[in-house]
């Protein structure tokens, strides 16, 4: 068998947000997911908000993505090594992943790929963030408050959180200005790197297209979402190449 050489990083599908064709991005990630040759794929990264709202309790999960799964499952079974992190959608992940065969990542986690270092993560909170979202953050990851909403019925909760989702940014279709040096995510990987030696800086959240190089050296890159396209970063830990993937629908 050939040596396993590919990582892939993805974020941002948001499966399930009722905007541009829900089915056709659930049926692209799928596609993706299936383009992966397990015999030469040896880690998928998912950077989270793969899932625009993902709650589960005990004994229940959110329906559907059935083919999302099962497509994920047979890569794990054939070797591929898979890791989420939680975003600020799909922040309410417990167990069932991990049951699945997933790892779970939290941010900022730093690996080893092919001799380079990446530090991965959603990207969401971190850097100099404004106190409100840094608050709403905190309500989000509160044991204490996921505890409560637990104790809603489902079919509540799911209406309350897909209410929610509906009303966001993304569904707005407010494009986000990414600001540079001035931005949190660039702030915070460059005192990063001056702490510890990164070659690449990957994340998402933010849902725009960013490559740039830091002064300390490192690459940051932030990967756009799957609203209107696919989008994916891919590393040959042989070679020691990476590559940016964007394919648009429109």
């Amino acid at each position: 068998m050939a040596e396993r050489r590919y990582s892939y990083f993805v974020a941002d599908v948001h499966l399930g947000l009722d905007v541009n064709d829900p089915r056709a991005r659930e049926a692209r990630f799928v596609s993706f997911l299936r383009s992966l040759d397990p015999e030469q794929t040896a880690a998928l990264y998912l950077l989270g908000d793969i899932f625009d709202f993902w709650y589960e309790y005990r004994d229940v999960v959110p329906k559907g993505y059935c083919r999302v799964f099962a497509a994920i499952q047979d890569l794990i079974e054939a070797g591929v090594e898979v890791y989420f992190f939680q975003g600020n959608h799909d922040v309410w992940t417990y167990s069932y992943f991990e049951e699945l065969g997933m790892h779970r990542l939290v941010q900022p986690a730093t690996v080893e790929i092919g001799g380079k270092v990446f530090c991965l993560g959603h990207g969401d909170g971190l850097g100099p963030a404004p106190k409100g979202y840094l608050l709403l953050r905190s309500i989000f990851h509160n044991r204490i408050l996921q505890v409560l909403f637990s104790m809603l019925h489902p079919w509540l909760a799911f209406r309350l959180g897909n209410g929610w989702s509906r009303n966001n940014r993304l569904a707005r279709h407010e494009k986000y200005v990414f600001r540079g040096a001035e931005e949190p995510l660039y702030i915070f990987s460059e005192e990063f790197s001056r702490r510890r030696h990164v070659d690449y800086f990957i994340f998402g959240h933010y849902h725009v297209h960013v490559d740039t190089v830091l002064p300390s050296g490192a690459r940051l890159l932030v990967l756009e979402d799957w609203l209107e396209g696919s989008d994916y970063i891919y590393f040959d830990g042989i070679s020691g190449s990476l590559g940016y993937c964007q394919k648009s629908e429109k």
